[in-house]
């Protein structure tokens, strides 16, 4: 019986082991702090998703799954735009790392990072099996 439970588990979770493709990105400031939200999807599809939560300066590399959709596809996207408008609401500046400057131009020098540019290194990992307890979409 426990056998059985453990094999369902680990079965309904293995689907999102595969989750590795980053999709969009916010970065989110408010003073000296730093924010990341993230949507991954599986390779090539819309869902199955999950948002990531960071708190690059207060927790560097480790992340909360804030939501997961398996079927219903917008499901993250449209969470996730309703949280960054809350953090906005919260007086935290987010944007679309889409659509922040790209790198200098050759010849010229880049700033050095500072320590919250340090913080916010990609340490995104491929989910596996026994992540954190998900929230499931309704």
């Amino acid at each position: 019986m426990i056998r059985n439970a453990l094999l369902f588990c680990l079965a309904s979770t293995v689907p999102l082991c595969a989750l590795a493709q980053s999709g969009p990105t916010y970065r989110c400031v408010n003073g000296d702090l730093v924010r990341r939200v993230e949507i991954l999807y599986e390779t090539g599809v819309a869902v199955p998703c999950e948002v990531h939560y960071f708190k690059d300066t207060e927790a560097p590399g480790q992340r909360e799954v804030l939501w997961v959709a398996r079927n219903q596809s917008g499901y993250c996207e449209a969470r996730t735009q309703e949280f960054i408008a809350e953090l906005g609401g919260l007086g935290w500046q987010c944007v679309d790392t889409a659509n922040e400057p790209e790198a200098p131009v050759s010849g010229t020098q880049a700033p050095a990072p500072d320590d919250a540019q340090r913080a916010i290194a990609d340490d995104t990992e491929t989910l596996s099996a026994g992540d954190d307890p998900e929230p499931v979409e309704p």
